[in-house]
């Protein structure tokens, strides 16, 4: 293959060298089972072992420098996706896409866009977005149809490279279009089930509170404690998107959180927020960014028994509860729990937190 790595703006790395370079070397090192330790965007003395150690598995040259010779290798071997910044005009530069063929690009994407991108030559942000996009419509099929539809002129000035550059804007337009909003982020920064991930000593608290409620033979399935603030970013932002308090291209950025909610049209960023909604099983609820269960300090369950629940408070009295046999709606319930620290909000059928709130 004959791309242009220069095209990518790749500066040279070794000892001394720190920065988002230095990480995304780092973390290709990672993943690659390489023993690099911290990403930390510092090239010290274990980041060169590590690639000194890549170069000789690879028979390049072995002197602990990241220079075009040991980039071109590791382009070949998935770097290429952690280029710092790596924009599809960059891409296509690299690919050795003139500005004949980024037109040809374009005007094979408007065949599947609706509304047609403008033909300039320039593969910027709106051209991105609409690469994103057609591989949200064409799936799989993206690759071939473009495939086809490039003109043979493309085809000749790429030569051998035509192939390994559609397998590569392929799957840098997968990429871009799992970055795009939508209900597949619902399994990022799950929300944790686990009493251990409360906080102290409310953690204690609830695990006494369980504790008295199954001695006494209730059931309890717990459907949420600690919620990451990621989710809770997610949650927050969908819902208020599909709701149309505010414009994905609005959105603010979250650190970690590599999520695109402004799509194609507005449109479709208002569908795929609502579909994050349904997924995340919002409804019509408010759903705060800073809450008690991002602050490890709320549990949602379902407490349930049969007949009379014989339930000792924390003080050792013994409480006889009837009907209704649930934590959601029992009063009783509510001041037994309130008695080991855990107190029922009253308006949301499964909460209990620190405060009642």
């Amino acid at each position: 293959m004959a791309f242009n790595i220069s095209a990518l703006k790749l500066p040279t790395l070794k000892i001394g060298s720190n920065g988002a370079a230095v990480s995304a070397w780092q973390s290709f090192l990672k993943e690659a089972g390489y023993p690099i330790g911290t990403v930390d965007g510092d090239f010290g003395k274990i980041s060169d072992t590590a690639t000194r150690s890549y170069q000789q598995r690879n028979n390049l040259p072995v002197n602990g420098v990241v220079d075009n010779t040991t980039y071109t290798k590791a382009l070949s071997d998935g770097f290429l996706y952690k280029v710092p910044n790596l924009t599809a005009a960059m891409l296509l530069a690299y690919l050795r896409f003139g500005e004949a063929e980024v037109k040809d690009l374009q005007k094979s994407l408007n065949t599947i866009l609706v509304p047609d991108l403008t033909v300039d030559g320039d593969f910027g942000a709106r051209s991105s977005q609409g690469l994103a996009q057609a591989y949200l419509q064409r799936d799989v099929r993206l690759r071939d149809e473009l495939e086809n539809l490039l003109s043979a002129t493309t085809k000749q000035k790429l030569g051998a490279d035509f192939i390994p550059a559609m397998d590569i804007l392929n799957a840098y337009a997968k990429r871009i279009r799992f970055r795009l909003s939508g209900p597949h982020w619902y399994d990022n920064f799950p929300t944790s089930r686990s009493i251990s991930d409360l906080a102290s000593p409310f953690r204690e608290k609830v695990a006494a509170f369980q504790k008295a409620l199954i001695d006494a033979g209730a059931q309890t399935i717990i459907a949420a404690t600690y919620r990451p603030p990621q989710r809770a970013y997610m949650m927050h932002y969908s819902a208020r998107i599909s709701r149309g308090e505010i414009r994905a291209e609005n959105v603010p950025n979250m650190a970690g959180v590599d999520i695109e909610w402004v799509h194609y049209t507005n449109a479709v960023a208002v569908q795929a927020a609502q579909l994050m909604v349904d997924e995340f099983g919002i409804g019509g609820n408010p759903v705060a960014l800073r809450s008690r269960h991002t602050e490890r300090l709320a549990i949602d369950w379902n407490i349930t028994w049969e007949g009379i629940l014989k339930i000792k408070k924390r003080d050792g009295t013994l409480v006889n509860i009837g009907a209704p046999t649930n934590g959601a709606n029992n009063t009783a319930l509510y001041s037994v729990g309130a008695s080991y620290g855990v107190f029922k909000l009253a308006n949301d059928p499964p909460h209990w937190s620190v405060d009642g709130r």
